[in-house]
């Protein structure tokens, strides 16, 4: 499972904007709680930030460091209490290039520092830098923070490569960077050079043929390939500290006159990022499509069209409000509505299309848009799992009358339970907020109609306004896993990779696959020989018209549904997968599939 493509797709800018917010933090409070807990040693890793640049305890202890191991480093110079609190701020503070963490043991006492260094390059190269031991007060402390590091970096920036650079002679530290998986890649011949108190050892230009001063390794972290042992699940979220820091101000002044301040401000970020005028947050998507419907004006008697393949919640919000659910066939490129089917299902009755806009693929929405103005349908999308799909260039939900979208658990961005109803329209707006708030007059305790309440807590919306505030980088991230099972299942013989279709920009919330019927075993046999392996896949959503829960018989599941609910596969799709898991689940997937071919040969 070697890595040979050395290409990322972007998750690195939006990390380094993470970076920036860890150490722009200027209050204790606000930095316990971002800290990253150390679980075997009980320690905790926190940022070097503004709040540091004010401390001179701390900076008289970075300075008392920095001294006792210039011999590590290839600068050394006479350390000063100003000198440090320079180095602070500029070196690091102001510096986009790094990024520096005490490493406080279980009573909240630093014993050390490590960071990265090169977190502005362009080639995705992190340098496992700054690493000092001071008071060694809990043995293995410093192992376990540098391990952590590289998970964090792994997850988030995903990083082409991570190495560190170490004095040939300094065997201890050697033995100690082996140990946690990095590996001599290469030699730096070093020279010399003295001026005003500083010495500097610089790296020999190539065509130099003097002897070297000094050398250092090179050393490239060689991480293990992922452990059989764990599970690789086919989602999770990506929680940074922005999340839980304003999660924590939520839950400590978000009550009272402040228990909307979060849902304001999520609201207007989504409106902000989606270009729509109005916002409602709710419980779920499917409150979301519930309220819409409503607000659209579709009761009992009315059909609306949706595409078979969906959760169930796209119909069921049909029902709830007594219309009828009519189900169209999908297309094979995206899973969505296919176009033609939709308008061969029009009737007299027909007031409304939910297109679906499924794992994050979009629907063919101007084709979609085009029929329903011609025969004065209202549409209504349901992109659950799709923000920040686009299609023709316009983004999903945006569309129609009503975009919903979910932000439960699993999805791109998440609230744990959540999601959002959007609308250029002031009428669909009201009525919406109206039925949103149990039918109260504004202002009053008064009702003058059914309504429910289908509303998102102020905790829930701090969480979420953190998650909006990623987009981009949840979206990259999930582009990045697709473009490498798109690597590594290249040209794999009795599975077929679903990609997005021209003139669509996927957000890949899931990484599908179709089993081709002629590789020998069914999609039932495949998901369960991975599922030994500890890989976790989900089964394409069945048609909807098959569940015995409507009140009159349904019509024959289309052609492409029925195929594709037997063939499709999620696989894996957590936003924080690494380039090594994604690399095993092929590695077991191809396992699978040739030992049935091997069996049937």
């Amino acid at each position: 499972m070697e890595r040979e493509s050395k290409t990322i797709e972007g998750c690195w800018q939006t990390w380094l904007d993470d970076v920036r917010h860890l150490k722009s933090i200027d209050d204790f409070s606000s930095l316990m709680t971002i800290a990253m807990p150390l679980e075997q040693s009980s320690g905790y890793l926190v940022p070097l930030c503004e709040f540091h640049a004010g401390d001179d305890e701390t900076i008289s202890l970075l300075a008392k460091w920095r001294d006792a191991n210039q011999t590590a480093y290839p600068t050394r110079f006479a350390v000063t209490l100003e000198g440090t609190k320079t180095w602070l701020k500029k070196a690091i503070l102001e510096n986009d290039a790094r990024v520096l963490f005490l490493v406080l043991d279980r009573y909240g006492r630093p014993v050390g520092h490590a960071g990265f260094a090169g977190c502005d390059n362009d080639a995705g190269n992190l340098e496992l830098d700054n690493i000092v031991r001071g008071e060694n007060r809990s043995p293995g402390i410093m192992g376990e923070a540098i391990s952590k590091l590289i998970r964090w970096v792994e997850a988030e920036a995903k990083p082409n490569s991570l190495f560190l650079r170490v004095f040939a002679d300094n065997d201890h530290a050697i033995s100690f960077y082996e140990k946690l998986g990095f590996q001599n890649t290469s030699t730096i011949p070093l020279r010399r050079h003295e001026s005003n108190g500083r010495v500097d050892f610089l790296e020999l230009e190539a065509d130099d043929s003097d002897a070297p001063d000094s050398t250092m390794y090179r050393m490239e972290y060689a991480a293990q390939d992922a452990s059989a042992d764990d599970w690789i699940l086919t989602a999770g979220p990506s929680v940074s500290s922005r999340e839980v820091s304003y999660s924590t101000d939520a839950a400590r002044t978000g009550w009272n006159s402040k228990w909307g301040d979060y849902l304001k401000k999520f609201e207007q970020h989504a409106c902000d990022y989606l270009g729509v005028r109005y916002a409602i947050t709710t419980s779920s998507c499917t409150g979301a499509l519930h309220l819409s419907l409503l607000a659209a004006g579709i009761g009992p008697g009315d059909e609306v069209i949706v595409p078979e393949i969906s959760w169930i919640a796209t119909a069921s919000a049909i029902r709830y409000v007594g219309a009828r659910p009519v189900f169209a066939d999908v297309r094979y490129d995206s899973m969505c509505l296919d176009a033609n089917d939709f308008k061969a299902k029009i009737t007299s009755k027909t007031k409304a299309v939910i297109p679906v806009h499924l794992y994050g693929q979009s629907a063919p929405m101007t084709e979609i848009t085009a029929i329903a103005q011609e025969h004065g349908l209202k549409i209504i999308e349901d992109a659950a799992p799709a923000l920040g799909t686009t299609c023709d260039g316009k983004l999903a939900g945006t569309w129609g009358d009503a975009g919903c979208f979910s932000f439960q658990g699993a999805k791109l961005a998440v609230t744990g339970e959540g999601g959002l109803l959007v609308t250029n329209s002031e009428e669909v707006y009201q009525r919406a907020m109206k039925l949103w708030d149990h039918g109260r007059r504004p202002g009053s305790f008064q009702i003058d109609k059914v309504g429910w309440k289908y509303k998102m807590s102020n905790l829930q919306a701090a969480f979420g306004l953190a998650q909006l505030e990623r987009i981009e980088q949840l979206i990259r991230c999930k582009r990045q896993v697709f473009a490498w099972y798109e690597e590594m299942l290249d040209g794999v013989s009795g599975i077929e990779l679903m990609r997005e279709p021209a003139g669509t920009h996927s957000i890949y919330w899931m990484s599908n696959i179709l089993v081709d019927p002629d590789c020998g075993m069914t999609r039932e046999q495949l998901t369960d020989q991975l599922k030994q392996r500890k890989i976790d896949t989900r089964p394409v959503f069945s048609p909807m018209s098959t569940f015995p829960i409507w009140d009159e018989p349904q019509q024959t599941t289309g052609r492409v549904a029925a195929d594709i609910s037997q063939r499709g596969i999620n696989l894996p799709s957590g936003v924080c997968l690494t380039y090594k898991q994604v690399a095993r689940v092929c590695y077991e997937l191809k396992q699978v599939l040739r030992s049935k071919r091997s069996l049937a040969a």
